[in-house]
């Protein structure tokens, strides 16, 4: 989302400084309410579960980070109110936050059958954050207000919990540092896309490649469960980073037969 050091984008028809700021005050307003809403649970829940101060600095940080992201993308949001289904994506923001926090915690640890309450808690938040993936897109069409802004704003946060939730599996011990892989392999792509810039040609919209997102996330949520023995966590999670490697590699393929030919000298 980060637009600096390239040129403005033009504003969208009939769009002028007024719905500028519109949007800025609407976008500003629902980032001050969730930021509250992150430390208000994130301290209450240092007090009652007896995490500490730092869970609470961590959940805000990691709110803050998003927040200013979303914040420096909104030049390329073409509509004057931020709408419902970025409102969403921003409750998903700060599920993130909240779970995010709990890396370096002394929960997940293994064996996850010996907190199986707050396992569960945690399985159950982080199910309810990816089933909020399906709301966004139904509000953003319904509302006449979906935008290149909104995907892109989804699809970042996707991938952020993802890695999240990569790291809590390892945490956990119900899988090896090798399932990290599935979280970066993302930011991998557009590292490389640095480097060989066909490789940030858009994509059409894949079936295949939403359903293998949708595996990857809830066998990761599936792998955090406490009935979910670390055997059968970690061959899942290997069978959905198999399926995640073979969508990336398929792309990567319609890309490279996409790019165009350099002139003959």
């Amino acid at each position: 989302m980060k637009t600096a050091g390239r040129p403005p984008i033009p504003l969208p028809s009939g769009q002028g400084i007024a719905e500028r700021c519109d949007l800025a005050r609407d976008a500003a307003r629902d980032l001050s309410a969730m930021a509250a809403l992150v430390l208000l649970i994130a301290l209450g829940l240092a007090l009652v579960a007896g995490m500490g101060m730092d869970y609470a600095l961590k959940a805000g940080l990691v709110f803050a980070v998003g927040a200013w992201l979303v914040w420096r993308g909104l030049s390329a949001h073409p509509h004057p109110r931020f709408g419902p289904a970025n409102r969403v994506t921003l409750v998903r923001l700060v599920l993130l936050a909240l779970i995010a926090a709990l890396l370096g915690e002394p929960f997940p640890r293994a064996p996850l059958s010996a907190t199986p309450t707050a396992a569960w808690c945690l399985a159950i938040v982080a199910a309810v954050t990816a089933l909020l993936d399906a709301v966004d897109g139904v509000l953003a069409r319904r509302s006449g207000l979906s935008s290149a802004f909104g995907a892109r704003f989804d699809m970042e946060t996707d991938a952020a919990f993802t890695l999240v939730l990569c790291m809590l599996v390892v945490q956990s011990g119900q899988a090896g540092p090798w399932i990290l892989a599935a979280g970066l392999m993302r930011y991998g792509f557009v590292v490389a896309a640095l480097a060989w810039p066909w490789l940030s040609a858009p994509l059409p919209s894949s079936k295949r490649r939403q359903t293998v997102c949708a595996i990857q996330i809830t066998t990761l949520i599936a792998c955090l469960a406490p009935i979910v023995p670390p055997l059968l966590a970690a061959s899942l999670a290997a069978i959905s980073l198999t399926l995640l490697t073979l969508s990336f590699a398929t792309d990567m393929r319609t890309l490279a037969q996409q790019r165009p030919t350099p002139p003959e000298t």
